[in-house]
């Protein structure tokens, strides 16, 4: 039986936008009719799902594309914590690699396209002998390298990973670098290209820089901040689209408001309160998708009971509006299945930043 094609997502490190163009690329692919298949061979951040122990990029993209494929074999090798001490340690004596083998060849069959995504760098992995670049070397799967707006960064950390895989002898087709502010620095897609270019690396595509996907949802804000939910819900699919800090007088900061705006400000300013309910007030799109009032002062009951009346998400934390500020800021996001309308502006962004009919040609 023929192997299918197959693409290996790797990343210079964290947060570099690697699950952003595996969506956009498992779309292309479903779109054109071809069947897919996805795995990550080597999972640190898992979730459990009906007792399968799962990396959660494998259960995102289950969900999203409704693959037919069991989670064990989307993700083979999970690292719950102390498993790289006991590894070290001879604790653990799995074979690893024979583990990711068969969970290849099981997903693989009567597929067209692969796509397998790495964990973070080249070199992650290598503590349990199972590096990305070892791990798309074994699969026998091109790579493409995924880092993050700017210059000089994204070369560096593009030409050092690139020099890992070529150490292991696998092919890179070249290097996606997301998150660019092309409205601001329209040049710098080609002083990118050019720059890569000096050093043998194909920029395949630069995704824009998108300040809605930079923001966390409301359940993000439940989850991460420690309060208490007032009123409203922490719904996954309600992705923040601005954060605002209400330190001012009421009139000033409404003018700060746009769309989907998180306010963030001390829970004894009613004043700020009343002017965000009555900024929704008719709106299709809410100005104010949700309030955290800080400081851990609780709103007065009439206000409570006007937040609640209108559904409108409020949390309290204990923390200053400085810290809490910084806290929001310093949230990881990650996409989840029931962000629908992120995954929709995902696909559209990285579609259009890509050649994806080139790119499955090479493949």
């Amino acid at each position: 039986m023929p192997q299918p094609r197959r693409v290996f997502l790797a990343a210079t490190g964290q947060n570099r936008g690697k699950t952003t163009t595996s969506l956009g690329l498992l779309a292309a692919i479903r779109e054109r009719g071809l069947r897919l298949g996805f795995m990550k061979p080597v999972g640190q951040r898992y979730l459990v799902v009906d007792g399968t122990r799962a990396d959660e990029d494998a259960v995102l993209m289950s969900e999203v594309f409704d693959l037919p494929d069991a989670l064990n074999d989307m993700s083979p090798v999970t690292l719950p914590r102390r498993f790289t001490t006991d590894f070290i340690m001879g604790r653990i004596d799995d074979d690893l690699e024979a583990q990711v083998r068969g969970a290849y060849q099981r997903v693989a069959a009567s597929k067209d396209v692969v796509v397998i995504e790495g964990t973070g760098h080249a070199g992650v992995g290598s503590v349990v002998g199972l590096s990305n670049a070892g791990a798309a070397a074994m699969l026998d799967a091109p790579v493409i390298i995924v880092s993050e707006g700017g210059i000089g960064r994204p070369i560096d950390e593009i030409v050092l990973n690139c020099a890992l895989f070529s150490q292991h002898g696998v092919r890179v087709l070249g290097a996606v670098v997301n998150k660019v502010d092309v409205e601001s620095h329209p040049g710098l897609p080609d002083v990118l290209r050019r720059g890569l270019a000096q050093h043998g690396i194909e920029l395949l595509g630069c995704i824009p820089y998108s300040e809605f996907l930079a923001n966390p949802s409301l359940e993000l804000i439940g989850t991460h901040l420690d309060g208490e939910l007032l009123s409203g819900e922490a719904a996954p699919g309600q992705t923040i689209g601005w954060v605002a800090i209400g330190a001012m007088k009421a009139v000033h900061a409404m003018e700060l408001l746009r769309d989907r705006t998180l306010l963030i400000t001390p829970g004894d300013r009613e004043d700020l309160l009343s002017a965000a309910l009555e900024a929704n007030r008719g709106a299709v799109v809410p100005r104010v998708i949700g309030l955290v009032l800080t400081g851990g002062f609780r709103p007065s009951d009439a206000v409570l009971a006007a937040l609640q009346a209108a559904g409108l998400f409020a949390y309290l934390v204990g923390t200053d509006t400085y810290r809490t500020a910084q806290a929001v800021d310093e949230i990881l996001v990650k996409t989840h299945a029931a962000d629908v309308e992120k995954i929709s502006t995902i696909i559209e962004l990285v579609g259009g930043a890509l050649d994806m009919d080139a790119l499955l040609a090479r493949l």
